[in-house]
């Protein structure tokens, strides 16, 4: 620990971890899994070695975020965080969120990329209107139903209709973020059962959430023909409200153990960066969907 002067504060500096390591051998395995799923795929082998490869990958993480986020929990409670620690929290939050916006804004590129440029060139439009020489008879328009090469990627009967189960997400969705201000706000004013109350049903709302995701990505593959294989628009579409669940997921199991925390008497009306940094990843989890909902549902 840094000495302390009438300039600087102390800065707690921790011993030396494993857990930095034990999360670079836990991505590597996950990639790697996760390759061999889609190989295995391309292939059409049907081999679950990549699968097994993938999911051991997902818990050497999750063993590594709960153990290192454990650590953090009870070096805060021995009182060795300052205030300069507590920025320092907040930064590293506001670059993984932004992180995250880049990743999206990847998969959103990918999507406009095609419906803008992609699929009107292969139509005979614009500048490499040339490229219709490759499928004449093809037509374009989105969502697109009726693929370049039916035969290889049929398409999907119909689309999915954004008034009924997507409508129904969004608004739990919304609800969700209103209700974890609530539990917010209550967390400030001292009010521990209204924060557990508004806080349980957050949790509540995004399991639902997930449960009417899974259920439509039934309806999708059973009775609408919209799968992986189903050209360009099953792939977009898997792409970024798949990664978007997962990100539910995800934000679901942070808020469960918030929710635990809160349970066992953490977090303060002064001190709970924890709390706000799950509250700021929900939100930003929710921002994405209102835009999935908007040019993947409805235009």
């Amino acid at each position: 620990m840094a000495s302390q002067d009438s300039n600087h504060q102390l800065y707690y500096v921790p011993a030396q971890s494993k857990w930095p390591i034990v999360g670079s051998i836990g991505l590597l395995v996950t990639v790697v899994g996760a390759g061999s799923m889609m190989n295995s795929l391309s292939a059409g082998t049907g081999s679950t070695v990549g699968h097994w490869i993938f999911f051991a990958g997902a818990l050497i993480l999750a063993y590594m975020l709960f153990g290192w986020f454990k650590h953090v929990v009870e070096e805060n409670h021995q009182g060795l965080y300052s205030p300069q620690m507590d920025r320092s929290f907040r930064m590293g939050m506001g670059w993984f969120i932004f992180s995250e916006v880049m990743f999206f804004a990847a998969f959103f590129g990918a999507l406009f990329y095609v419906r803008t440029l992609a699929g009107p060139w292969l139509d005979g439009a614009g500048a490499k209107g040339d490229t219709a020489m490759l499928w004449p008879n093809f037509e374009f328009t989105w969502p697109l139903l009726q693929n370049p090469d039916p035969q290889l990627f049929p398409g999907p009967t119909e689309t999915i209709s954004p008034w009924q189960l997507p409508l129904l997400n969004t608004i739990i969705l919304i609800s969700s973020s209103v209700t974890v201000t609530f539990a917010h706000h209550a967390l400030r004013a001292g009010k521990r059962a209204a924060l557990k109350g508004w806080l349980a049903l957050t949790v509540v709302l995004a399991v639902v959430f997930l449960g009417l995701q899974l259920a439509e990505y039934v309806h999708a593959y059973n009775d609408l023909g919209l799968t992986l294989n189903s050209g360009i628009y099953g792939s977009t579409f898997f792409m970024l409200t798949g990664f978007h669940g997962a990100h539910v997921l995800m934000g679901t199991i942070i808020l469960f153990v918030m929710l635990l925390r809160i349970q066992r008497g953490h977090f303060t009306p002064e001190r709970h960066f924890g709390f706000e940094a799950a509250a700021w990843y929900w939100h930003f989890v929710d921002v994405v969907w209102v835009g999935l909902f908007i040019f993947v549902y409805i235009f």
